[in-house]
Order: C-alpha cells, then structure tokens, then sequence
C-alpha cells in the first residue's frame, strides 16, 4: 500500500491525505467527544491529561525523532551506495583504455549492457519494491567475461587491469549492498509504535478540555497536524527508491558511462 501511494502520488497529493486525513479525524473526534461528554470542556480531567499527555509526548518525540534519523541517515547511505557503484563501473571503463582496441570494444559492450541494464531494467523492480539480483546478473557475468578474455602483456596493462577488477568486483558489492536495500523497509515494531503511537497522542489531545470550542479544534488540529507530517516523512524516507523523493539512477548515466548513453539516445526510466 505503502509503494503504491509513492508510486502513483504526488508529494503534494501525498501531504493533502495523509496531514489532511489525519487532522480532520483528528478534530473530527475532538468534536464527538465533547458531545459525548460536554463536561470535557469544562477541564475536569485536564491535569492528569496533561501529566499522560507530556510523559507520552516526550517519549513518542525520541522515538520519532530516532526513526527519522535513520530513515535520513539510510537515504543518505542509499545515495552513496549507487554514486560508489556508478564511479567503480566509470573506473573500469578508464582503467580500460590502454587495452588493444579489440579487448576496450568487448569491455566497453559489456559495461554498456549492464548500466542499460540497470537503469532500465533493474531500477523500475527496486521502485516496486522487488528483489532483482536477476535482473543484472547476465550484465555482471558479461563484464567479468570480457575481462578475463583479455590477457595483459606489458607490466603497465597489467596494472591497470588488475585495477580494473578490484573496481569492478567493488562493483558488485555495491550492486548487492542497493539491490537489499530496495526490499528494505521499516520493522513491524517500529511501524506499529510509531503509527499507535501518533493514534494515542491524538486521542489524549481529545481529552483535554477547553471552554473555546475554537481553541479546542486549533489545538487538536496543530498536534495532528505536527503528527501528521512526521508520519509523512517516515513514509517517504522509508523507501528511498519510490516516491518523489528518489534516488536517482542518474551517476549511471554520468562521466566515462555517459558515451554509452548517447550512442544508443535513451534515458532514465
């Protein structure tokens, strides 16, 4: 559910739904409560709501904060990840170039299937959130072929193509490392605390009672509101490959790659 919304909904569309929903059922039950109950608004229970309330909000706000950081901290690494694998991919292209004209072909044709490959291919299973070693997994063994087919013959080409398998078995670490974290997502504990969490805070703003019905709902609005964008953020933090909020496939597309992006006159999915 979580990747169809990012998928198929804008950021704004995305903020409308989720911040909106949730302060109009937030007001929306501060409402039903004070008719249900009219001497809410007297206060009557204001002092132990307020006591609950501050103790739940204070530990609701560490924990939230502790998500968000490493959801952050997890999109920055994602970003990263790619730019490293997309440099050691570039490496192996430069690391080539004094090879025979023959071999450099063969590498080059290699190198040039697999960042297809990836952009195309791989990139929309990770936006859906699938696990697709496979998708690349022919590119990959096109690339170690077409260096082990060539046999360097001076001490210079040696060098450089031992260079140029370090970075590319780099590489495929790197490769592996962002195809788990597209399946990646936050833990069933977390989720469950940080969605009830957001639903008990709500409901103890309920209760706390104002005589201004008008104050009532700005207040109860203003914590579900607040609410209501963390819980926007955790939701596009936690997948960093769907949504408006992306990495983006783009280093596979830059520097010694972008030759093999021109030639064949595609882009990015």
């Amino acid at each position: 559910m979580a990747l169809w919304l990012l998928n198929h909904l804008s950021t704004c569309a995305l903020t409308l739904l989720t911040v909106g929903g949730i302060v109009l059922v937030a007001v929306a039950g501060s409402a039903l409560a004070r008719r249900r109950s009219p001497r809410l608004a007297e206060g009557e229970h204001n002092e132990m709501v307020g006591v609950v309330l501050g103790m739940f909000g204070a530990i609701y706000g560490i924990i939230l904060a502790f998500v968000v950081v490493t959801l952050w901290t997890q999109l920055d690494h994602t970003r990263t990840v790619v730019a490293q694998e997309a440099t050691d991919i570039s490496l192996v292209v430069r690391d080539t170039r004094s090879f025979p004209p023959v071999a450099r072909a063969r590498i080059d044709r290699a190198v040039s299937d697999y960042v297809h490959a990836v952009v195309e291919v791989q990139w929309p299973e990770m936006r859906a959130g699938r696990l697709s070693f496979e998708a690349t997994s022919q590119q990959v063994g096109g690339m170690y072929d077409a260096l082990q087919a060539y046999d360097p013959k001076t001490a210079r080409d040696e060098a450089f193509y031992e260079e140029a398998v370090t970075r590319l078995n780099d590489a495929t670490a790197m490769r592996r490392e962002r195809t788990n974290i597209a399946t990646m997502e936050l833990p069933v504990l977390l989720q469950v605390l940080v969605h009830g969490g957001a639903l008990v805070i709500i409901l103890l703003t309920s209760l706390y009672g104002l005589r201004s019905l008008k104050m009532q709902f700005l207040f109860v609005a203003s914590v579900a509101g607040l609410i209501g964008f963390s819980l926007l953020l955790v939701l596009v933090l936690d997948r960093p490959f769907a949504g408006d909020l992306t990495v983006s496939p783009e280093p596979f597309m830059e520097s010694s790659l972008s030759p093999f992006w021109s030639q064949h006159g595609a882009g990015p999915p």
